[in-house]
């Protein structure tokens, strides 16, 4: 749990993004946040639960129809 005063955003907040970096691998192109959020440079985001949040502006999609093979993770847009 978050230590800071005031304490970070929750990962499912959407000002998630705000919490602050516990450990960071700039040359890697990553950060992960207090809240457990890994933050890439792009912009895109994998959450605590294990979602992944596509960069801002990006058009990434499901599949067709939504379905989701094995092992895929659902992108969300604009997050």
């Amino acid at each position: 749990m978050c230590q800071h005063l005031p304490t970070c955003p929750d990962a499912q907040a959407p000002d998630r993004k705000a919490a602050r970096v516990a450990a960071d691998h700039l040359e890697q192109g990553w950060s992960l946040l207090c809240n457990g959020v890994v933050l890439f440079e792009d912009g895109g985001a994998l959450l605590a639960d294990g979602r992944a949040v596509a960069p801002p502006g990006s058009a990434l999609r499901p599949a067709a129809g939504g379905a989701l093979k094995a092992g895929m993770t659902r992108m969300v847009a604009g997050e």
